[in-house]
């Protein structure tokens, strides 16, 4: 077993089972988000949990925070809807579990949670980030992973075509939830060509403002751009949509692209340079555990934040010097790139 951690509660207030694995904690507290979501049975949250929790201390080391990985998955029925008693109560068992770590352990919003729900899970602002800024905390992180998306997808167009400028590049961003929908302005600012898709088809309504083409998910992951941005679910990235992809370049937040740390060699195989999401997606835990857990100032936080695309072109230089792929520099991929 390659976790420091793993807890798994039937909570007493809610009868849900509440996941909770603890990577590591010799580089310091494990932080990791709290993820609400439906799996057709508890195990596949916690091999949800045993991944996630994972990739954050690779996305901890990478940003150098001083931070173990961790993740918190409650696995809901599918389809199944709290109602406002019902969240209380699953919050509530939460908070009983990280409780009993006695602080070796501190949460956030993940999929299914945000800001608020930090509150209704302890009390205790060392357990948790991003409070609400009337509770004192830094308020939603997405802004700063979008801020962070966007500083990337420059280091990387310029590093892949040259210029960092975003000006008449083609950009496929799938996914415009609350971190998918912020990184779109910036490109859309700069005319660059866009593409975007959703599952949700009143997004459309951003796509209309922007001027940007809508298509389906399936057709985004596909379209001929330079650039795509995965910014909903994990796992999307895989051999068979590999063998499809018309893009030159991939940088996006959504945590947990690929299918297998393999499908990174094969990304290679083709020519397609894939930036990996540790690094990427690292913006809002930055900001967050920065101003509440270790006292920066706003300011502090959000340099740190846009340092992410010094950091990605490091990686892709000493990736391109020694002839493997970007993950393999940050420690998924085969060295030789097969």
């Amino acid at each position: 077993m390659n976790h420091e951690q793993i807890l798994v509660r039937r909570g007493s207030r809610s009868g849900l089972p509440v996941i909770l694995a603890i990577h590591t904690t010799a580089p310091g507290q494990a932080i990791g988000g709290c993820r609400l979501a439906g799996y057709a049975e508890w195990r596949y949250g916690l091999d949800d949990a045993l991944r996630l929790s994972a990739a954050m201390t690779q996305k901890c080391a990478v940003a150098g925070l001083p931070h173990g990985g961790a993740k918190t998955v409650v696995a809901l029925p599918p389809g199944a809807a709290l109602g406002p008693g019902e969240r209380r109560a699953l919050l509530h068992d939460v908070g009983d579990v990280i409780a009993g770590l006695d602080g070796a352990y501190a949460t956030g919003p993940d999929v299914g949670t945000g800001p608020p729900d930090m509150t209704t899970i302890t009390d205790r602002p060392t357990h948790v980030f991003c409070l609400p800024p009337e509770a004192g905390g830094s308020g939603d992180s997405s802004p700063h992973t979008a801020t962070g998306v966007v500083a990337a997808l420059r280091a990387l167009c310029e590093a892949v075509f040259g210029t960092a400028d975003l000006a008449g590049r083609r950009f496929a961003i799938v996914g415009l939830g609350r971190v998918g929908a912020p990184v779109a302005p910036p490109p859309a600012a700069g005319q660059a060509k866009l593409v975007v898709a959703d599952v949700d088809p009143t997004k459309r309504t951003l796509a209309d403002e922007l001027g940007a083409a809508w298509v389906d998910p399936d057709d985004g992951l596909r379209s001929d751009v330079d650039v795509l941005v995965p910014a909903a679910l994990g796992g999307v990235l895989t051999p068979a949509v590999v063998s499809e992809l018309r893009c030159a370049a991939i940088a996006g937040p959504a945590n947990n692209q690929l299918d297998a740390p393999g499908t990174a060699d094969l990304l290679h195989q083709r020519g397609i340079v894939w930036a990996p999401d540790t690094v990427v997606s690292a913006g809002g835990v930055i900001y967050a555990t920065g101003v509440e857990l270790r006292q920066e100032t706003p300011l502090e936080a959000t340099a740190r934040v846009r340092g992410i695309g010094d950091t990605l072109a490091r990686i892709l230089r000493d990736a391109a010097r020694d002839g493997v792929p970007p993950a393999a520099v940050v420690g998924g991929g085969s060295r030789d790139g097969r």
